[in-house]
């Protein structure tokens, strides 16, 4: 029971931290109907830009609390990752607005290794530690331990994902984000600036990004060019397991994954002697996409929908 209680805590923080980021997703493809398989790297980006900060800061010499060096960080890794999101949607994706859909696709990837390899120009190819700034103080809970950090991330992911459920459903910004989602050619005719509304998009959920690469940064104690591609995968299928397109879908899908990788790679590895164990957590991830697409293709909260006309 204390191994599944664990569990269960250690799935809360990693489903937080999924559902954050597929709310990235879904909120692009609710819009645009594209998969942005480089808002991984944006999560990376903001791990990374980040940590230089925190470090150079504490190479300097300056003295402030570990949470204030990772707010300062923060402060300056959101608008760095909102202007890349910015960027990626007006330089790589505007032009093939009006394209099949496979060259988005094929460019979105594409933007994913660039950006990867523009990550190990700036910051190279090693893993790189996050400061040690931070109370990683434990506490019990039934048995089961969480540290107090791990407590701060899944009480902001919440708060931010209410936050911006919120603001889909009671903002005029919201309004129009909606409205675009259901048909853009209508919505231009009532006076909603689709390309700015686009452009938003894509913003808003690369700030997201930016605070979600953070948590994982100061969850795993390290960052990595290639942290954002696996994590950005498994984001994606919380987001078609929740049903993409669908905000409150990607929260409850990135929980659920988080519990359902924690279980496969903590209680069902003990039960088979480690064989199915922490070495072998992501395939958990992959057999409940594989499991989604057959058999509810729409997700857990889709709906079949028509295609736009």
């Amino acid at each position: 029971m204390d191994i599944f209680l664990q569990q269960i805590l250690n799935g809360l923080v990693l489903g937080s931290i999924y559902a954050l980021i597929a709310l990235g997703y879904t909120m692009v493809y609710g819009i645009m109907g594209l998969i942005n398989f480089a808002h991984g790297e944006v999560v990376m980006f903001g791990a990374m830009v980040t940590i230089s900060v925190i470090t150079a800061l504490t190479g300097a010499g300056v003295d402030l609390p570990g949470v204030v060096l990772v707010l300062i960080g923060l402060l300056v890794a959101i608008p760095a990752c909102m202007l890349l999101g910015y960027v990626i949607e007006r330089v790589a994706y505007r032009p093939l607005r009006g394209a099949q859909r496979l060259a988005p696709l094929i460019t979105a990837i594409g933007l994913s290794i660039v950006l990867q390899q523009v990550a190990i120009l700036i910051w190279g190819r090693n893993y790189i530690p996050f400061p040690q700034i931070l109370d990683h103080d434990t506490v019990e809970f039934f048995g089961a331990s969480i540290t107090k950090l791990q407590i701060v991330i899944i009480v902001l992911c919440i708060a931010i994902m209410a936050g911006l459920l919120m603001m889909v459903e009671r903002t005029k910004l919201g309004r129009a984000m909606r409205a675009t989602s259901q048909n853009p050619s209508v919505a231009g005719l009532m006076g909603v600036n689709v390309n700015t509304i686009i452009s938003t998009t894509f913003v808003i959920g690369s700030a997201l990004g930016a605070i979600a690469g953070v948590m994982v940064a100061t969850n795993y104690d390290q960052a990595h060019y290639y942290m954002g591609f696996m994590i950005g995968l498994k984001a994606f299928t919380a987001a078609v397991l929740g049903g993409i397109g669908n905000l409150g879908g990607a929260v409850a899908g990135g929980l659920l994954l988080g519990i359902i990788e924690s279980l496969g790679a903590g209680y069902i590895g003990t039960l088979t002697g480690g064989f199915l164990g922490s070495h072998y957590q992501d395939i958990f991830a992959f057999i409940v996409l594989i499991a989604v697409l057959i058999f509810r293709p729409s997700g857990l909260l889709g709906e079949k929908m028509a295609d736009r006309a």
